[in-house]
């Protein structure tokens, strides 16, 4: 990264993690206070976890001990042949676990992270101390994910490598340079992130996302469970996100008046209610 671009965005120490047979990833981590719940952040399709969470990091490590990890093929994520499948962003976040020797979490996961973290709970069940759902659903349907696979799985089997710059924007990603046009220094810095992931791996990941629905199993969710939703999303609709919030049992629901990328563009509303669901978590978990 530039000098300029690095000095854009105060960030944590980060570090790559080799996960036995699985290959090496790269987190963010905070140490936060001593004994305080550990939180892992999981990032939303074609950003990174820097580019979803940077405007969080600070304010959650005062209180918490926090990680994020870049998912497979997303910025520094594990790099594999296989297709990219959500449950095994799931079993990546278990065996960093794993590694780092914690044995129970607080998910927190952002759009196609809000499938990830379902996963985590239904396939490693007694890590999961509670859940944060934010800006996502139980199921995505064919719409904005299945036109994305379409528009582009024909020129990258026609091609070894395309370039990052002919993929869509991630509305994250879009966003926030659009609310940042007059800070160069923040646009470089976005920039050098979409170019580290892979753009095979976000075609796959849209049909993942397309064909994923929790609807058989969410209702019996046995963890807290606080979904923070984002009212005037387009990309995830309002009335998807109160439908998981009401198939889970016992679920809070912490409005945002902000679209789907007001994690970035608009973090004083959208903190305190992330804060507020991560409190009323922690309060009903043991």
């Amino acid at each position: 990264m530039s000098a300029a671009a690095d000095e854009a965005v105060a960030l944590p120490p980060g570090r790559h993690v080799e996960l036995p047979g699985r290959g090496r990833t790269y987190i963010r981590e905070i140490q936060g206070p001593r004994r305080a719940p550990t939180v892992v952040l999981l990032h939303g399709l074609g950003a990174d976890a820097d580019l979803n969470w940077f405007p969080t990091y600070e304010t959650l490590g005062r209180d918490y001990h926090v990680i994020a990890i870049d998912h497979r093929g997303h910025g520094r994520g594990i790099r594999t042949r296989r297709p990219f499948r959500l449950a095994d962003c799931a079993d990546d976040v278990a065996a960093l676990c794993v590694e780092l020797g914690i044995d129970r979490v607080i998910p927190v996961g952002y759009s196609m992270g809000g499938p990830i973290t379902q996963l985590l709970w239904h396939r490693h069940h007694d890590l999961v101390r509670g859940m944060v759902l934010c800006a996502t659903a139980s199921r995505f349907g064919q719409g904005t994910a299945r036109r994305l696979s379409y528009a582009m799985a024909p020129p990258i089997a026609a091609v070894a490598r395309i370039s990052p710059r002919a993929l869509p924007a991630n509305p994250i990603v879009r966003q926030l340079v659009a609310s940042r046009l007059n800070d160069p220094a923040l646009r470089r810095w976005v920039a050098e992130r979409q170019r580290r992931t892979d753009p095979l791996a976000i075609i796959q990941a849209a049909g993942s996302l397309a064909r994923y629905s929790s609807a058989s199993w969410l209702g019996g969710v046995d963890v807290p469970t606080a979904v923070v939703l984002t009212q005037f999303d387009r990309l995830v609709p309002r009335a998807r996100q109160e439908a998981m919030a009401a198939a889970i049992p016992g679920a809070t629901v912490h409005r945002v008046l902000g679209d789907h990328a007001v994690c970035v563009t608009r973090p004083d509303l959208f903190l305190p209610a992330l804060l507020e669901a991560l409190a009323s978590v922690i309060k009903r978990s043991s």
